[in-house]
């Protein structure tokens, strides 16, 4: 039966007003003493008061307003949004439930969008916003970015379902179906940020209300669906239906509707059965709704999710469908310049390609990886049994019972992670990881055949790490594919943020689950990528990325192997340097394999390969007696991860340099030096920490020896606006066992105690000899037909070709300039647009800090042990050099490009 009619304006607006005057825990808050607060302002007392806030929480909001008064003056509209700010983090930082977000937002007139921004602008000193803030922030914009994408799918989706025979009706019925969506997500999974999962389930309950609908406020396509669903049954299935009623009744799944929905989404039919008969159905009888065919009423989904809403204290997701100003994304107006060129060509005119949604993106990768593995199956192939059975001691038995335990673990943890009731649905992802171990892994080892013309591999088959690292390559893949794994923690999973154990399965989850090292896992990705060309862009700049995080810190954790690694050649006296230095400027050679890092962790140290030559086998190199006694072997795997990671090192020290010392350029292979000294031989300074935490604080001290004023604020500045960082590198370092602090503390405290005397020899008229500066290669992973940025520009890119009909003059761009080589490019005006485009992005930077004024000095983060430095919260006796440096930063770069072109131009000439 239909949902009873009801006023939906007045009851909702009703409902609105009563969450905005409930708090969470106005029962266990005392009320507000506005006696205890005459020395605020009066409308913060009131604003505190409409909140519910305890004494506690208004003390600690007003001493943080107090502290950022100044700062903000002049970012905030008003006052009133600041102090909303400062509830919304105080109330964090001591874990206090007096009101939801949307309670806030509402109160300060902001959407979220702008709300979180503002938030972010408090941290203005770069210790107002804790770690726990920061990681309820990141929290808070992903949950609002998937909620807003499942809502106009829906919106979307019920146009194409509901016929339009009653505004009212039509609108109450889409009304109550989203409020039940809502509560069926909060409360079947811990993650309400899985984007899939929670997709799969907005299915779910339109599949319930599509069949439990009246026939006539349904679209034809849909109307037919349910009329098979509900045609009379056959005497052989009413034969089977009396057989039936002697068992426990199944889960009310009609297939051919879901079915139906699963086709007209680009969704899975199978995955969204398993979560209607796991989450959903279980969600069905918490509500008494599995067996019964009358419609869901409306006000007690209503007020289930209100009392949901409440305790969560989060944003109400039913705002959505009223279009409240507090969820409304706020509107982006794209530029002329912006706009992608049109191509009049004939046979295109008629291609319509839909808009890359975040739902549609997400189907389509999942889609593209299950038809890959399409012919793959979740037992070893003939060739990879033929491989197994080729080795000395078949692994077979040992694969299968590793991927057993491993399958059990993995699916509960999670299930854990996501929700209760996910484990099939983990164990799904298993399967599907599975097959693609098996695929990768036939890959590679035909590779080597090839390789090495040999077909016996039982050590390298028998090694346990081995498998286990290649399983979780693959699971990594699958769980980036459905977009549950990320770096939206930067690698940092450490408990602090208040959360529930174990609520998000970002890289490197998977580690933990499948109780494996960082340092191990790095040895297969590059070989994992080669294995499988069919792996999609965004997934290979993934596991890129996981490569990067390992190398920063990941692999630095106490327990790695890569410490014992070191212990033994520094011991043994294998290498007094980690690697060569001399090396550095040797190309990065990739010709090495999963089987070399893996099954040959000891070459001759001073051996290089020449480019083209293939790497050895581990039997030849482990034979091989060395050509030089002077050195003992080196560990292959040790000494590829440092090659990678001199040239990840240096790569990011050269962003941070041309950001802060362009008019120093000759500082910069000093910092280099130290910081390279640092990895090499004082790598226990790098335990629990970060790569960018070391490089910060060795371009500080070059600076600070050699009278350079640069100031560890505008370092973190500047840090903060390169890629891939995250606060806690910052915020969140290692001084002693246990003990965590700023950055500027460890340099104090740690690390100029520790490098004290050799900082100080680059102050000395006889300096240390300059370390070689690594080559840096371009990344094994970059696809042949990606766009490259020239180097030096952010906006100058170049690509092949494709097509020899797209020339420019057919393409016929409108503000942006496109350049074919081969053809005539015009007059030499454009070849100077170019130099002005290439040149303009160096004072990108400069705009993301000027922002009309320098930045503020930090006023209790120390940088140095006396105390001197702007720690103390005085002016310098001059501006900053900061925003001079980065006004020369554009002319510099220019006098260098023309000095290049007048080489290359006397060279020709030659």
């Amino acid at each position: 039966m239909p949902p009873k009619k009801r006023n939906t304006g007045t009851t909702q607006s009703k409902e609105l007003k009563s969450a905005e005057s409930v708090s969470p825990d106005k029962k266990d808050s005392p009320e507000l003493s506005v006696k205890k607060h005459r020395d605020k302002d009066a409308e913060f007392v009131t604003l505190c008061k409409s909140l519910h806030v305890t004494d506690l929480l208004c003390d600690r909001a007003w001493k943080l307003w107090k502290s950022v008064e100044d700062s903000m003056a002049e970012i905030a509209d008003t006052q009133k949004r600041v102090w909303g700010a400062c509830l919304f983090v105080s109330g964090i930082d001591v874990d206090v439930s007096c009101f939801t977000l949307t309670q806030v937002l509402k109160a300060v007139s902001l959407n979220v969008k702008q709300f979180v921004d503002l938030v972010r602008k408090l941290d203005v000193n770069m210790d107002t916003i804790s770690t726990k803030v920061n990681s309820a922030l990141t929290r808070v914009e992903k949950k609002y970015d998937v909620t807003l994408a499942l809502y106009q799918r829906f919106e979307k989706t019920c146009k194409n379902i509901f016929a339009l025979v009653s505004d009212d009706q039509e609108r109450e019925t889409t009304r109550s179906c989203w409020t039940m969506f809502l509560l069926a997500k909060g409360r079947a999974l811990q993650m309400e940020d899985d984007l899939v999962i929670s997709f799969q389930l907005l299915l779910c309950t339109l599949e319930l209300f599509i069949k439990r609908c009246p026939s006539d406020l349904l679209q034809p396509l849909y109307k037919s669906a349910l009329s098979k669903v509900q045609s009379p049954p056959t005497r052989t299935s009413r034969r089977n239906q009396s057989k039936v009623k002697t068992r426990p009744p199944e889960p009310e799944v009609d297939l051919q509707l879901l079915k139906t929905l699963c086709e007209e989404n680009e969704c899975n039919a199978e995955e969204v059965k398993n979560v209607y008969q796991t989450s959903f159905s279980a969600f069905l009888d918490s509500l008494d709704l599995s067996r019964s065919s009358d419609f869901p009423q409306a006000n007690d989904i209503n007020q289930q999710y209100e009392e949901h809403y409440l305790k969560s204290r989060d944003i109400d997701g039913r705002l959505f469908f009223d279009r409240d100003e507090t969820v409304v994304p706020p509107k982006v107006e794209i530029s002329q310049v912006e706009r992608t060129p049109k191509k009049n060509l004939p046979d295109e005119d008629g291609l319509l390609i839909p808009p890359q949604t975040p739902i549609r993106a997400a189907m389509t990768s999942i889609q593209q990886l299950r038809g890959d593995l399409t012919s793959s199956g979740d037992q070893p192939s003939t060739n990879l049994a033929t491989y197994f059975k080729n080795c000395t001691v078949d692994p077979t038995q040992g694969v299968l019972k590793r991927l057993e335990t491993l399958g059990q673990v993995f699916s509960q943890r999670f299930g854990q992670a996501v929700g209760l009731r996910c484990v099939a649905l983990g164990l799904q992802r298993f399967k599907l990881g599975v097959r693609l171990y098996y695929k990768v892994m036939e890959a590679m080892l035909k590779s080597e055949e090839k390789r090495l013309s040999v077909q016996n591999f039982s050590k390298l088959l028998n090694d346990s790490t081995f498998h286990t690292s290649l399983l979780a390559c693959a699971l990594e893949v699958v769980m980036a594919t459905y977009g549950e794994s990320s770096f939206k923690t930067g690698g940092y999973n450490h408990g602090g943020s208040g959360d529930p154990v174990e609520t998000n399965v970002c890289f490197p989850w998977i580690l933990d689950v499948v109780n494996l090292s960082a340092f191990d896992f790095y040895k297969v990705i590059e070989s994992f990528i080669k294995a499988e060309p069919t792996l999609s862009k965004d997934i290979v700049k993934h596991l890129e990325t996981s490569e990067n995080l390992i190398m920063e810190r990941i692999a630095w954790r106490p327990g790695s192997p890569l410490f014992e690694l070191l212990t033994q050649e520094h011991e043994s006296g294998a290498a007094e340097q980690v690697e060569t230095p001399a090396s550095f400027s040797q190309p990065l050679q990739h010709n090495h394999t999963a089987a070399d890092l893996y099954l040959s962790p000891m070459r001759p140290g001073s051996r290089v390969l020449p480019p083209d030559s293939p790497a050895p086998p581990s039997s030849q190199v482990s034979s091989q007696p060395s050509t030089q006694n002077a050195r003992l072997p080196k560990s292959n795997s040790l000494s590829l991860f440092y090659k990678k990671l001199y040239r990840l090192a240096y790569s990011r020290l050269k962003i941070l340099c041309s950001y802060l010392l362009s008019s120093h350029p000759e500082l910069e292979p000093i910092i280099w030096t130290l910081f390279q000294h640092t990895l090499q031989h004082e790598h226990e300074l790098m335990r629990d920490r970060h790569l960018d935490q070391l490089m910060m604080s060795a371009m500080y001290a070059i600076c600070k020896v050699k009278s350079v004023d640069l100031r560890f604020k505008t370092i973190v500045t500047a840090y903060k606006n390169m890629a891939n960082t995250n606060q806690e590198t910052f915020k969140h370092v290692l001084i002693s066992e246990g003990h965590y602090d700023s950055i500027i503390v460890f340099y104090n405290q740690v690390f100029m105690q520790r490098l004290k005397t050799n900082i100080l020899q680059y102050a000395s008229t006889r300096p240390p000899t300059l370390s070689p500066i690594p080559q840096i290669p371009c990344s094994p992973y970059k696809f042949p037909n990606s766009p490259l940025r020239v180097p030096g520009s952010n906006n100058v890119y170049i690509s092949p070709l494709k097509n020899p009909r797209m020339s420019p003059g057919i393409m016929t761009p409108r503000s942006r300039m496109l350049v074919s080589i081969g053809e005539s490019f015009g007059l030499s005006n454009r070849f100077q647009k170019i130099n002005q485009m290439v040149n303009s992005s160096d004072r990108s930077f400069k705009r993301a800090l000027d922002m009309g004024s320098g930045p503020k000095p930090l006023k209790r983060l120390r940088f140095d042990v006396d105390g001197q430095d702007e720690a103390d919260g005085s002016k310098p006796g001059g501006e900053s050099t900061l925003i001079q440096r980065l006004t020369d930063l554009s002319s510099t770069r220019s006098r260098v490009q023309e000095q290049k072109m007048k080489e290359d131009a006397e060279l020709r000439k030659e």
